[in-house]
Parts: structure tokens; sequence; C-alpha cells
């Protein structure tokens, strides 16, 4: 039995020790926190959301954040502070608008076959995340946000992913809870929510009974590989130690740049910082005006999910500001205004504010399979889509490992957009 170091014990590193172990590897999973999903993976904006699957790469983002450059509550903020990283990033980010179409296609795809893998592990081990199955609704106040969502629909049905256009009417048929004037919008009947913590730490609990051995609290400070044995150095309470392995997946967010880079491996992971609120809907007033169905706002990018009985998340914006995790009050402002603007009978009084840094690769493409070294592997890079794309990618990662120690081939086709590049 091979045993495999899985680096990182959030969403994608969690379904990767899970994936792994359901293929008979022997698993360690290190994490820093005391805890499974403390990072981006505990308070995203929930949503299952194949019909998000467009990609960034494309010259309105472009317009829109020179545009929004200076103005600190707008939906994208960019830090003017150079610095290599960045320029590098937006640089190879620039470079891959050429292949907007064909991303959008192939993310999309990736996002339809996630469902299958996410919602069979959930239903096989019990997993109660708080799952709504109730299709995301897009909305939009102008013709020209609706027009440009046609064409994304085509890339979207393209990849297998089919949804349709409503009219207010239908729209607030769909979500009658739903306030103000709005064009048109499109609804995807198969998208979802769910809470991305609950099940990370549920599904992380049936690695364990798979026997996935979780080392928690545990701050690696080194990744080493000579190509067919690999070590993990960590800090602990009690010191540096230092533990062997045949071989390794790093799934360390935003820290898999730096850890790649100790591999021979680039990985440009640039940390693009998310926030949210969680409403507690603390009175039967504010249940019953909060909305069921799940909403992405285009404009101001927000996307909202509806938790259980008596929490509201809403969710969105993306400042890139390297890595700090400052909760921001004027970024905060924002999510709650749009709260008391599109659902005013939902009341405020007790919202609880987050931010996350999410590993977005330049071309929006995760980074899945073997770096330089033949036991070395990645699963990283989802961006805005982790919780989305997690179950697909740590199978098509843990089906990459099985094909390099057995021979056998992987269970899902890996695109070719998400392959690292050697060399």
């Amino acid at each position: 039995m091979k045993s495999i170091a899985v680096i990182g014990a959030g969403i994608t590193g969690v379904t990767t020790a899970y994936a792994l172990a359901k293929r008979g590897f022997a698993v360690t999973l290190f994490e820093k926190n005391r805890y499974a999903a403390m990072e981006t993976s505990f308070a995203n904006g929930g949503q299952l959301s194949a019909s998000n699957a467009e990609v960034w790469t494309h010259w309105s983002t472009l317009v829109k954040g020179m545009k929004w450059m200076l103005k600190s509550d707008a939906p994208l903020l960019v830090n003017p502070k150079p610095s290599w990283h960045k320029l590098s990033w937006f640089a190879e980010f620039i470079a891959s608008m050429p292949r907007y179409r064909h991303n959008t296609i192939e993310t999309a795809r990736l996002a339809v076959a996630a469902r299958e893998h996410l919602f069979a592990w959930a239903n096989a081990e019990g997993v109660d995340f708080d799952l709504k199955r109730r299709g995301i609704l897009h909305i939009y106040r102008d013709q020209k946000g609706f027009d440009h969502a046609g064409e994304v629909s085509k890339l979207l049905a393209a990849g297998g992913l089919p949804r349709r256009a409503v009219t207010p009417e239908e729209m607030r048929a769909i979500e009658p809870t739903l306030a103000g004037t709005y064009y048109g919008g499109y609804y995807t009947e198969s998208d979802s929510t769910g809470d991305i913590h609950k099940f990370t730490v549920g599904l992380a609990a049936a690695a364990e009974r798979l026997g996935v051995r979780s080392l928690y609290g545990q701050d690696v400070q080194a990744l080493r590989s000579d190509g067919s044995s690999a070590s993990v150095t960590v800090r602990t309470d009690e010191g540096q130690q230092t533990h062997r392995f045949d071989g390794l997946v790093v799934c360390a967010g935003v820290l898999s740049r730096s850890f790649a880079a100790q591999l021979g491996d680039r990985v440009n992971v640039y940390p693009v910082k998310g926030y949210s609120i969680t409403v507690n809907l603390l009175d039967e007033q504010s249940q019953a005006a909060a909305p069921i169905v799940s909403l992405l706002d285009d404009e101001t990018k927000l996307v909202t999910s509806r938790l259980g009985r008596d929490r509201f998340r809403v969710a969105g914006t993306a400042e890139f500001n390297g890595y700090n995790k400052d909760i921001r009050a004027d970024r905060i402002r924002p999510l709650i205004d749009w709260v008391q603007q599109c659902f005013p009978g939902v009341s405020t009084r007790q919202v609880v504010p987050w931010a996350g840094l999410r590993p977005m690769m330049p071309d929006l493409m995760p980074r899945v399979g073997r770096g330089r070294r033949a036991n070395v592997f990645y699963n990283t890079g989802h961006g805005h889509l982790g919780w989305t794309l997690s179950a697909v990618t740590a199978d098509m990662v843990a089906g990459v490992v099985q094909q390099a120690y057995a021979g056998t081939a992987p269970t899902v086709r890996v695109p070719a957009a998400a392959l690292p590049q050697r060399g």
C-alpha cells in the first residue's frame, strides 16, 4: 500500500484525501489549523454553481477593474501597489484571454461532473450540509448584462449545462421575496447550495473512518521529493518533525505557490480575497422574508445561499491585495446594504462578517495533475469555484495518482487546460 501525504484540509484537501482512501492508498492529511475547513472553506457563498462557470479572462473584466480601481466598495478592487507576483499573474491573465471560450466550456463540464461525485459521497457517508437543490437565479438590471448572459449560456450549453432565460414576472414566481426592478434573469434549475464547512468537516470524519490519518495543528515548513520518496517537515507544539511518504499531493490553497517552488514547480496561484456575511434570521418575519432560491447578482458580483431555516449567506467581491486577511468594514457594508435593498423584510441586526483568500490561477483553471517529480501531484487553484469543482478534481487527481503507481486509467478525463505545464 503506497503512502500519500495530502497538504491542506480545506475542501480540496479533504475531498482528495477521501478519494485517495477510497482507492486504497494510505493517506496522511496535514493541516496547520486545529480543525478542517477553517480558512477559505469556512464561510463561502455556498453555491454549487455550474452556472457560474464563466472564467474571468474577458476584456470586460479589465475594463471594470480599471473603472473601479479607486472605489473602495467596488465589486472588484485591485491594490495598485505593484509586486512581481501580481504583475506576472495579470500578465498571464491577459495572455489567457484567447482561451476564454474554451476554458468556460471546460469549467462547465467539470462542474456538471462534480455534482455526481459530491452528492454520491454525501449520501454514502451520511453528511448533512444544509443542501438545497432549488436552482440558482441570475438577476440582471439592464439589457447589456442580460445579453452578455445569453452569450455565456451558449458556452454553458456547450459544456452540458442547460439554463433558461426568465422574465421579471417569472423571476418573482421563482423567488417571491426578491424586491427591486429587473430587466430579466437566467435560471439554472440543476444548481444547488450547501454549507461548505459542514460538508468538509463531515467528509473529513468519513475519510478517517476509511483509514485517513489526520494531523491537525501541523504547520508545514518544507516539502521535499527525490522522485521516488517524499518528506513533509512540520512544526508543532512539540517541535519540528519530518514524515516520509511515497508521494504527496499539494492542496494548500494560496500557499500552494510557495510549496510548489520548494518542489521545483511553478504554480502561479494568487490570493484573491472574498467577503461574506452570515445573516442570522432570529425572528419569523426575517425567516419568511429571506430567499430560499439561491441568487447571483452579476452587477454587484454577489451570491446568496439559504443555509437551513435560520441562516442567510451573502458573499462575493474580489480584492487583489496580497495575502492580507483583514475584514474591512468598507467591503462588508455593501453586502449588508444589498440585503436591505433586495430583501427589506430581513433584519440585519445580527450579521457575522468573514473574509477568505481564494487560490486563483491566471487562466481561472484549477491546477490538477503531476508535477516535475514523478511522486508529486497538485490539486489547487480553483479560485471562486473551489466548492463547485472540488469533488471532481479530487477524483481526477486520485485517478492520476493511481495511474502513476498502478498503471490504471483515471476514472475522469482530465482537461488539457487543467493539467500543469512542465518545463
